[in-house]
């Protein structure tokens, strides 16, 4: 039985803590946090045991459930990797690039695996048309949310926005070219609302906006490609799928012509809404079983430290192209 240990059990840690507890396919071998009082309440919750230090957990595990402050990440996964402890680290994965690059190599040399908490790749939503995505032209991402003090130590384009730069890496096969951002500081020490377009390579643009500083909730992605649209909604987990009609040939003379007169939409294009609110498990479940997984079967996660640390270099581009404008 796979041994994990979950360091920083905030409303968040809390979760994590919560699933692993529950869970089948490892043992929770207790829990660190170094407000003592938290820790005791938790381990009350869940009857877990609360270490005194992060050093004696390590001694008791294999892989290490990382939920601190972004600023400690660095820190702690550093220390972990060092007593040969695999990790996961939630995102974003480091602070810095130098931090992120430096945690990659030292789980390659130790033969460790390091994967990152970008959730969304396991959103059920994401994996109901991650077969379908292909090489999309244009993305338009809108990740808005009220205040929450949560997080005030990053700006939002290293608190929310990177969800959707690790989503876009990942369905589009190309480097970034180029990028141009704006943003502004509202209420924290740090961006509060921020938006980007990236240009890749391969002629690829994505436009990505993030707040939270907004008076609703809202998560929406939207991917264009040649033979089809995908509008994501993240909240109410539904996808609503256009692809041109199979029936398109008989108007396509028509419509080369110029002609549009009669045609209707049910002719040029097939809607498919793919409901994925009724799955068993929730995000969080799925990737904390795929960290699990790794560990037994000792492939890569499908969130390396290297996809990670990409995310984090795009999004650190575009803080500071914001900074420079300021």
């Amino acid at each position: 039985m796979i041994k994990l240990g979950v360091v920083g059990v905030g409303k968040f840690g809390q979760n994590h803590a919560r699933i692993l507890n529950q869970s089948r396919f490892c043992e929770l071998v207790g829990i660190y946090d170094k407000n003592k009082k938290r820790s005791a309440e938790v381990a009350q919750m869940y009857d877990l045991q609360q270490y005194s230090s992060l050093e004696a957990l390590l001694q008791k595990i294999d892989g290490l459930v990382i939920v601190v402050n972004t600023t400690y990440h660095y820190q702690v996964a550093k220390v972990a990797l060092q007593n040969s402890v695999h990790v996961f680290l939630e995102k974003p994965i480091t602070a810095e690039l130098w931090e992120a690059k430096e945690l990659v190599q030292l789980a390659a040399k130790k033969n460790l695996l390091l994967q990152v908490g970008h959730i969304e790749r396991f959103n059920p939503v994401i994996l109901a048309i991650a077969d379908k995505v292909n090489q999309p032209k244009f993305a338009e991402c809108h990740r808005i949310a009220p205040f929450n003090p949560r997080n005030r130590d990053v700006p939002v384009v290293l608190d929310l926005m990177i969800h959707d730069i690790d989503l876009i890496l990942s369905f589009v096969p190309s480097k970034v070219k180029d990028i141009h951002a704006n943003g502004a500081k509202i209420i924290t020490k740090n961006i509060d609302i921020a938006n980007a377009r990236v240009e890749f390579e391969n002629g690829t643009v994505a436009n990505v906006t993030a707040s939270r500083i907004s008076m609703k909730r809202s998560r929406k992605l939207r991917f264009f490609q040649k033979d089809a649209y995908f509008s994501i909604d993240f909240q109410n987990m539904r996808v609503k799928y256009l692809k041109k009609s199979a029936k398109i040939y008989k108007v396509l003379p028509k419509i080369l012509a110029g002609k549009y007169e009669g045609i209707d939409a049910k002719d040029v294009v097939d809607t498919t809404i793919i409901d994925a609110s009724n799955q068993p498990k929730d995000a969080l479940t799925v990737e904390l079983e795929a960290f699990i997984n790794s560990i037994k079967t000792g492939k890569n996660p499908v969130v390396d430290g290297q996809a990670g640390a990409r995310a984090l270099e795009i999004a650190l581009k575009i803080v500071n192209v914001i900074k420079e404008t300021e």
